[in-house]
């Protein structure tokens, strides 16, 4: 019996001595206060639907407030440079989209430096767009938008939500890879974009699978190829533009979750695996599959520093601006 109560007690002051150790951790955390993630687009956008997603799943895993603060402008930067000069104690992050990586290439001047200025902490999730048509549009494939644009050089156009857009980049490297001459149509946000694709006034877009799966279901566009390694389970009868001809055109959107270069190591540890026990959350996860994405599993600053690398090369070459 003496023995027995001695093993359950060292079993006890083993367990508190552990629960002791890991407190410091999520201490370190800027001591307990709000977490705030900076999101670097309005509300109602891609970024800030990732970020209020996840706000609860992470402040229960770190055990402390989240709070969402949206802080849009200038393709991002404006919040990226917030963040770039916060204390770097974990108590200021930012949750940015794919132009991170393109904004090196874009802007001859940043208010930071995209490889020094912050910490990687994770890629939440990845969603591939999907090249969409209007539905009175005389193409049913890849192939057959291939054939009309060699027929007809620049006279083939598409729409995007911007100079520089993921959109606007996608068709880039489309027509780089494909070997063919679009004429591209900027306009001042995807949804006035998309607006003109489903009322037929262009023919083209690259859209994100998340915002026009409702219209490709309501049969207002008609899908041709994701652009992802393998077929998005959203659109499982849709080709992947390698099947479809068009080899190596992967364009993903993508959001990752940035501190402060100088972050400690222990508090760096903390919140990735905090951020990754979130998109863990069985409501997270069903939305993010439900909106045609997969989680991001990788060594996020492997992935940036390979993003910011391709972007740069298709910018040049393509000889991309903002304007």
């Amino acid at each position: 019996m003496t023995n027995t109560l001695s093993l359950r007690r060292r079993h006890l002051l083993l367990a508190g001595a552990a629960a002791t150790l890991a407190r410091p951790a999520r201490a370190a955390i800027a001591g307990g206060k709000p977490v705030t993630l900076l999101v670097s687009y309005p509300a109602g956008g891609g970024a800030d639907v990732m970020a209020r997603l996840i706000s609860q799943p992470l402040s229960r895993a770190l055990g402390q407030p989240v709070v969402v603060d949206n802080r849009p402008g200038a393709s991002g930067t404006i919040a990226a440079g917030q963040v770039a000069r916060a204390t770097p104690d974990g108590s200021t992050l930012l949750l940015d989209a794919s132009s991170f990586a393109v904004n090196p290439a874009l802007f001859a001047k940043l208010p930071y430096d995209s490889d020094t200025a912050f910490t990687p902490l994770a890629v939440l999730a990845q969603f591939p767009n999907v090249l969409v048509c209007t539905p009175s549009f005389d193409a049913r494939s890849v192939a057959d938008v291939l054939r009309l644009a060699r027929a007809k050089p620049k006279t083939l156009a598409y729409a995007s939500s911007g100079n520089g857009s993921a959109q606007h980049l996608a068709g880039a490297l489309f027509e780089q890879l494909a070997k063919v001459e679009l004429t591209h149509v900027p306009y001042r946000g995807g949804g006035p974009a998309l607006n003109d694709v489903i009322g037929g006034q262009v023919p083209l877009f690259f859209a994100n699978v998340a915002s026009s799966l409702g219209h490709i279901q309501a049969g207002r566009l008609r899908p041709l190829a994701v652009t992802a390694a393998v077929r998005c389970r959203a659109l499982p009868e849709v080709p992947t533009m390698t099947e479809a001809g068009v080899k190596g055109h992967e364009v993903l959107e993508w959001n990752p979750v940035l501190a402060p270069a100088g972050l400690p190591a222990d508090v760096r540890a903390t919140l990735a695996a905090a951020l990754k026990t979130a998109m863990e959350d069985p409501e997270v996860l069903g939305r993010v599959r439900a909106l045609g994405g997969d989680v991001f599993s990788g060594d996020p600053a492997a992935f940036l520093k390979a993003q910011r690398t391709l972007w740069a090369r298709v910018v040049k070459e393509r000889g991309i601006t903002r304007e």
